[in-house]
Parts: structure tokens; sequence; C-alpha cells
């Protein structure tokens, strides 16, 4: 779910060591890692505050709104600051968010969880803003896509890893507690118990990035600084351009769609007539979820080579969609095997909207990704969606929400076969 972009044109570049290149995209592990811990938090959350689906989906509204509310203020952040100190001023911010996350625990507060998780996210936010560009522009303009592609790849990797550790960890007692028997003391030590393993968890992250941080501090002089991009009035006018504008709109749901999954896939699997996982056991199948967007990249790139790029996301998002709905009108382990597998068809979706989207755009490329990346708000509202129609219903029920948004996709990519006429810059 991030969004790379290749440096404008006369854009100075940056003499990159391969410790500097490796340290950077690194960075792309760690926000892929923490981005999907998320997952794992939903069931946890749910069975501590014996929560709704639409309550405990809360989780990614909180998350996901920063991408919203950041992503400008964060573009003028890195502007001003340069890559360096913006890249430390990220994994700050996510740093405390992590920290936040102990006094959460401690009150055994979901609010306070929230509210850690949209600091948390907000670095994340100016994270991504500081180091897609910079990967870019370490070494020369003929390998920046290779090392774009490369820094995606341990993204993705990051994304498959983190719920396979963090299952071990943060959902590992639940299955030894009914929390529902609780009452009273009980219940309220029950909650500092499992509040508690949350918050060493996190603590365990905050200490890691603030080593990562003391390194990125050091090189701070070293990174230089972004061009400056025009007012975003200027981008708002890009909505007229239907094309563009639809691009935003595939963007917003197929993360919907992607995280509504994702926050969903541990409770489904849960389930007695799906393939009734102790927790442990079903947060580790979501690393099958993300791993598969890993592998299907790989695959994608192939693809990609021989169809064009609206057929490819048709068929992709075709694909999902069946698979969903395969899902939700079954039982047992195919239900839950066909809902995994809809990572692979999620795999070249986000690069290849945001290609098509910014095809014909020009100068005013930068500002059409500035909007495509407010549009991955999409992850704080479909999720809320889904979950509301989940307690009115089942999730299976619920899950006709993301097939819905992937057979939007499906149409935005077969009318996108087209190359649009590039318009002039008036």
């Amino acid at each position: 779910m991030e969004m790379a972009e290749l440096p404008a044109a006369g854009q100075s570049r940056i003499a990159g060591s391969t410790t500097l290149i490796a340290v950077v995209i690194a960075l792309f592990f760690l926000w892929g890692g923490v981005t999907s811990l998320n997952d794992i938090l939903i069931p946890k959350l749910k069975d501590l505050f014996r929560l709704s689906y639409a309550e405990v989906m809360l989780t990614q509204f909180a998350f996901f709104t920063a991408y919203a509310v950041v992503s400008l203020p964060a573009g003028i952040a890195v502007a001003r600051l340069g890559y360096g100190r913006g890249i430390v001023l990220g994994l700050g911010m996510m740093s405390a968010g992590c920290l936040l996350f102990i006094p959460a625990a401690s009150n055994a507060t979901f609010g306070m969880f929230l509210g850690a998780l949209f600091v948390l996210a907000a670095g994340v936010t100016v994270l991504q803003v500081a180091a897609n560009p910079l990967i870019a522009n370490l070494g020369s303009a003929d390998s920046a896509h290779s090392r774009l592609t490369f820094a995606q790849a341990f993204n993705a990797l990051g994304t498959t890893v983190a719920p396979l550790v963090g299952a071990q960890i943060i959902l590992g007692s639940i299955a030894t507690t009914d929390s529902a028997s609780l009452s009273g003391a009980a219940l309220q030590a029950h909650q500092a118990r499992e509040a508690a393993v949350i918050g060493h968890s996190y603590l365990g992250i905050a200490i890691l990035l603030i080593l990562i941080a003391s390194i990125f501090w050091l090189w701070r002089n070293r990174l230089g600084a972004p061009k400056a991009t025009p007012g975003m009035s200027v981008g708002l006018a890009l909505l007229k351009r239907p094309r563009f504008a639809l691009g935003v709109l595939a963007i917003f749901l197929y993360v919907g769609a992607e995280v509504t999954i994702g926050s969903l896939l541990a409770n489904y699997l849960m389930q007695p007539a799906i393939m009734g996982l102790d927790p442990r056991s079903a947060g580790e199948h979501i690393a099958f979820y993300w791993g598969g967007a890993m592998v299907g990249r790989f695959i994608g790139g192939a693809v990609l080579r021989i169809v064009t790029p609206g057929r490819a996301l048709a068929g992709a998002a075709a694909c999902a969609a069946i698979l969903v709905l395969l899902s939700s009108l079954s039982a047992g382990s195919f239900a839950g095997w066909a809902l995994i597998a809809v990572g692979l068809a999620n795999a070249i979706m986000f690069p290849t909207i945001f290609s098509i989207a910014i095809d014909g755009l020009g100068d005013k490329t930068p500002q059409g990704s500035g909007l495509l990346c407010m549009a991955i708000v999409g992850g704080a509202i479909v999720p809320l969606l889904a979950g509301a129609m989940a307690d009115q219903g089942s999730i299976s029920i619920a899950l006709a929400i993301p097939a819905a948004c992937y057979v939007f996709i499906a149409l935005f990519g077969a009318t996108a076969s087209r190359r649009p006429v590039p318009r002039s810059a008036s």
C-alpha cells in the first residue's frame, strides 16, 4: 500500500552507498510489518474489550485516517526538513505511537489504543512521503526502477513476516481463557494482563525505531531535500478529469477491500463453519494472505510484459471478486483458502491503478500522486461499513462489500485500455 514516485526531471541525485540503500530499504520492510500487525490486533482487541465488528474496525479507521489528515502536512514538512530529518521525524512519531501503547495497556482503554494507532500511522505517512522519493534518488536514474521494485518487495515481505511473529506473541494467549465467562475483578485482571502483552510488544518496536532513527540522524545532512511542489488547489482540479477521478476512487475502494479482508480474516477462519482455527493459528494464516501479494508481484511483473495494464487489472480484480463471492457462499476449508487467495489477486492492483490514473497528467503528475495517496483513506472507511454489516448478519454477508469494490475496479480496468491524450499544463 505504499506509493512510489520516480524523481522529477532535473532533480538532483544522491550518492548512495550499499549500506545506506540497505537501511532505507529496511524502512519499507518496517512500515509494511507495522501496518499488517493491525490484522493481529483486531481479534485481540475484539476479545479483550468484547467489541462488535464495527467497533473493532475503528482500529483501521484510526490508522488509515492518518493518510488523509497527514499526507499534505507531511509533504510540506519533508520539503522543509529534507529527506534525512523527514525520516527521523517519521520514525520519531512512529516511536511515540508505539510508546503510547504502554499507557493504553496500563489503563486497558480501547480509546487510548485508537489514539496510539493514529499517532503511529501519522509517523508511517511521514516516513512514506520521505522514503519513497529518497530510494529513487539514491544512485543513478537508470537503476531507480529496480531500487523501487526491490524496496516494494521488502515492504511485502514485512507484511508477510509480521503476522507470523505477531500471532505468536500477541494472539497466543487468547485461546487459554474465555473472556466471555469472566466478570468483575477477574475480567479486569484478564484485560490488564492481555493488554500488557500488546504494550510490551509495541515497546520492543519503539526501541527498534529509535535505533534506526539515530542512524538517520547521523546521516541527516547527506540525503538532500525534494523539490518544492505546487499548491494543492491545482491538484484538486485534476478531479475534473474522469479517468483520474475514477482512478482515485479505485484506489479508495482497493485499499478498503484489501484492508477489510485482512481485518476480518482471523475471525473468519476461527469460525467453526469455516476452518475452526484457534486464534494463534488464524493469525498465522494472515501471513498467507499478505504473502500471496508478495508472490503475485513477481507473477504480475511477467504478466504485465505481455498484457496491457487495463486488461491485467480487470482480470485480477475479477478474479478477486469471484474468490470473495465463492468464499462467502461456501463453507469449510475451501471458503477459508478462497479468501486467503485474494491476496494473490491483489498483488498488481495498487501500482496498476496508480499508473493508469496518472497516465497523461504530464507535469501535473506530482499533484495527482498526492491525491492518490490521500485516497488510501479507503482503508479507514470501507472496513467500518463491512464491520457494521458483519454485526447485522455475518462475516460471510459482509464480504459482499469488498466483492463490490473489486467489481468496480474490474470495470475501471476494462475501460482503461486506451492511453489518454496528454493535456497542456494550463
